[in-house]
C-alpha cells in the first residue's frame, strides 16, 4: 500500500473531494461525483490498521476504541484540511475522508444566487441550508461565514462537527467550536453560545427538537443563525423541523419560524455537460410577508405557489433553476430530467 501522506496527495492531484479506505478494494477517489477505483492491490485489514495509527492522535485512537467510529478533521501538511470519518467492517477500520480545501471560492465561483448574500447581511434571524448528503452545504455556510467576517464588525461563534474550514478574523471575530473537541455536544454548546455575546451563531447540522428549539430562540432575541439542514427541499426542511413537536410546542414553533426564518436554500451539486466539474442547482425561499403568512397558517403545501410567483424577491424553483442551468448548457437534458420535482413539467418546458 502507498504510505498514507502519499495517498492524500495523490487524491488531491486529481482533483478528488473524498478518498475510500476500504479492505478488500484498491483505494478509491470520488472525483465530480463519481467513485474512481484506483489501480493498485487491494487494501488489506492490517494495512487500514496500520492507517489508523499513522493518521489519528493518541487521543483519537483511544476514542476509536471505545465508539468503534469517529469522525474528526485534521490538518495534513501540503494537502490541506481533511475531515476523517472511521468506522468498523468486519471488526477492522475503514475510512472515509473528504478533502475541505484552503480556498472557499466566489459566490461567481459556487453558482450561488446574489439573494444569497443579502440574507446573509441581515442582523437577525434564521437562514437555512439544506440539500442531501454531499450537496455542497458546508461550503456554502462557509462561504456565508467568510462574508460576514469580511464585511462586518460582529461576533461570530461557529459549532461544528467537526470543524473543516479555518476562519482568520478579518473585520469579525470568529470563534470556531468542535464538537468533542471544544464541547461535549452540539446542544451543550448551543446552550452556553448565547451566554459568549454572540452577534452571529453558525451551527453545523441541526438535529434535533431541543437544537431546533435553541436556534429560533437565539433568532428571536436577536441573532443571526446559519444552520445546515439534511432536507431535499425546502418545504421538506420546514415540515422536517414543524413535524419534530407536538400539541402546543408546534404551534409556538410554527409561530417562531414565521417571525424569525429569512430563507431557506435547498441545493444539490449535478455533474456538468462536460463532466469535469459539478454545477450547483439550487432552490431559494425568501421570507416575505406572503411566506410568512402560509407558515403561520401551516399551509405549507402553498409554498411552490408562492416561490414561482416571488422571481422578483430573487426565489428561484429548483425545476426553474434546472431548466435555466440546461438552457444555458451547464448541464444535460437527461441530468435535468432526473433530477426534476416534477419531470413532466420539465419535459413539456423543454420540448
Amino acid at each position: 500500500m502507498m504510505p498514507i501522506d502519499a495517498l492524500l496527495a495523490h487524491a488531491v492531484e486529481r482533483g478528488a473531494s473524498d478518498l475510500h479506505l476500504v479492505a478488500g478494494s484498491p483505494p478509491a477517489l470520488r472525483v465530480n461525483g463519481e467513485i474512481i477505483l484506483g489501480d493498485g492491490d487491494a487494501l488489506t485489514a492490517g494495512e487500514l490498521e496500520h492507517c489508523a495509527t499513522a493518521l489519528l492522535s493518541h487521543d483519537q485512537q483511544q476514542a476509536f476504541q471505545r465508539k468503534g467510529e469517529l469522525c474528526a478533521s485534521l490538518q495534513v501538511p501540503g494537502d490541506g484540511r481533511v475531515r476523517v470519518t472511521v468506522y468498523r467492517r468486519d471488526g477492522h477500520p475503514e475510512f472515509s475522508i473528504r478533502f475541505c480545501g484552503d480556498y472557499l471560492g466566489q459566490r461567481e465561483d459556487l453558482g450561488l444566487p446574489p439573494k444569497l448574500d443579502e440574507l446573509a447581511r441581515r442582523p437577525n434571524g434564521l437562514l437555512l441550508i439544506t440539500g442531501p448528503t454531499g450537496s455542497g452545504k458546508t461550503t456554502t455556510l462557509n462561504y456565508l461565514v467568510d462574508l460576514i467576517n469580511r464585511e462586518r464588525r460582529c461576533k461570530i461563534v461557529t459549532i461544528e462537527d467537526p470543524i473543516e474550514y479555518l476562519h482568520r478574523n478579518q473585520r469579525a471575530i470568529v470563534v470556531q467550536q468542535e464538537v468533542l473537541t471544544d464541547t461535549r455536544s452540539f446542544n451543550r454548546a448551543l446552550i452556553h453560545v448565547l451566554r459568549q455575546d454572540p452577534d452571529v451563531i453558525v451551527i453545523g447540522e441541526i438535529r434535533d427538537h431541543e437544537a431546533i428549539a435553541t436556534a429560533l430562540t437565539a433568532a428571536e432575541t436577536g441573532h443571526l443563525v446559519l444552520a445546515t439542514l439534511h432536507s431535499p427541499s425546502v418545504v421538506h426542511a420546514l415540515e422536517r423541523i414543524i413535524g419534530v413537536f407536538e400539541g402546543p410546542a408546534q404551534k409556538q414553533i410554527i409561530l417562531q419560524l414565521s417571525s424569525t426564518l429569512q430563507g431557506i436554500i435547498s441545493q444539490e451539486l449535478l455533474p456538468s455537460v462536460d463532466r469535469a466539474r459539478r454545477t450547483l442547482a439550487y432552490e431559494l425561499l425568501v421570507a416575505t410577508t406572503a411566506v410568512r403568512n402560509v407558515i403561520r397558517e401551516n399551509q405549507l403545501h402553498m409554498l411552490e405557489t408562492v416561490i414561482q410567483t416571488g422571481a422578483k424577491e430573487g426565489m428561484m424553483l429548483f425545476d426553474t433553476c434546472l431548466y435555466d442551468l440546461y438552457c444555458r448548457c451547464q448541464v444535460n437534458y437527461d441530468v435535468a430530467l432526473s433530477r426534476a420535482r416534477h419531470p413532466e413539467r420539465l419535459a413539456k418546458r423543454t420540448a
